[in-house]
């Protein structure tokens, strides 16, 4: 094995992540996390004056975790560290190092448990409302096709539980509004198709196809602005910010939270957690499962305000 100095890790970094965008096909989000993260290490590297990439090894990775930890909470320092791990490993299949310095190691996070943020459902209703009052409202006819545009965006990821990434890069072939179904590429390349059940998004979303007919013909991408270009997802949440504003909507909603709100309210009516591990395209269960304690948390506050125990005096 050759030995490598920071140039030359320089330029397996790039052609690792070369590696990453044409043959594992991840995301622009996901790339841009990997070179900013492998940026970082390099860097960090140069200034302990490890240079040589051979002599990286488990005390040198321990010693960088200590530096993320004194700057970064424990779920950044666990994804920048999942970055350079995945580097090595490519490293290691591809037998440019002799040794992977991450085999002798375990790194253990301690992180509070989040559950999932949902919105109430009157609030994603009270956005809604404000989105199709804008539209018949508009204007003029690039407002009207704008406000259509953004309903049909908020009404697929709240019917749909795709993630924004997901949204984004459908392409128009891959939505098939005569059968309501939508072909989704998740994480890892992964196929799911989804079925939409509800008229009223299905028919703004064909309002919205035909409307958009040149520009998505053009683009090849379901979701495009009136350039034409691909929609992007700060495009979104500019766009859910906007509205929230007009609904006097005091929570701040992210377009991940639709697909919270989704998987919940679908186990909260009683569909079976592996329905929905599809739908959502989970890899394992166990993720779905987060979701039955955000059900477990609803049931508590029913309980504790509703019940009439609360009422007995003995």
């Amino acid at each position: 094995m050759n030995d490598f100095t920071t140039t030359d890790l320089a330029s397996l970094i790039q052609k690792y992540l070369t590696y990453c965008e044409v043959q594992k096909r991840l995301d622009e989000k996901t790339l841009k996390a990997y070179r900013i993260d492998l940026r970082q290490f390099r860097e960090q590297l140069r200034n302990d004056q490890a240079a040589q990439i051979a002599r990286i090894d488990s005390a040198t990775l321990e010693q960088y975790a200590a530096t993320l930890h004194r700057h970064y909470l424990p779920k950044t320092v666990k994804r920048k560290l999942a970055s350079v791990k995945a580097f090595f490993h490519y490293l290691e299949y591809r037998d440019l190092i002799d040794k992977n310095p991450f085999n002798k190691i375990q790194f253990h996070f301690r992180e509070p448990a989040k559950l999932p943020k949902t919105i109430p459902l009157p609030t994603v209703e009270r956005l809604l409302s404000t989105i199709y009052t804008q539209h018949r409202n508009a204007a003029s006819e690039f407002q009207k096709n704008i406000t259509l545009r953004d309903a049909a965006v908020i009404e697929l990821l709240f019917s749909s539980g795709m993630r924004i990434s997901e949204l984004c890069s459908l392409r128009s072939s891959d939505v098939n509004l005569s059968d309501g179904t939508i072909l989704i590429y998740g994480k890892g390349d992964k196929e799911r198709r989804i079925q939409l059940g509800n008229e009223d998004v299905l028919r703004t979303l064909k309002s919205y196809r035909d409307t958009f007919s040149l520009q998505i013909r053009q683009s090849g991408h379901f979701f495009v602005n009136p350039s034409g270009h691909p929609l992007s997802d700060q495009t979104v949440r500019r766009t859910i910010n906007r509205y929230c504003a007009l609904a006097a909507i005091d929570i701040h909603i992210t377009p991940h939270m639709f697909r919270h709100t989704f998987a919940t309210s679908l186990l909260e009516a009683d569909v079976d957690i592996r329905y929905i591990q599809e739908m959502l395209g989970h890899s394992s269960i166990h993720i779905t499962e987060i979701y039955t304690h955000v059900a477990v948390a609803k049931q508590r506050a029913i309980l504790a305000g509703k019940h009439p125990r609360k009422d007995f005096r003995v």
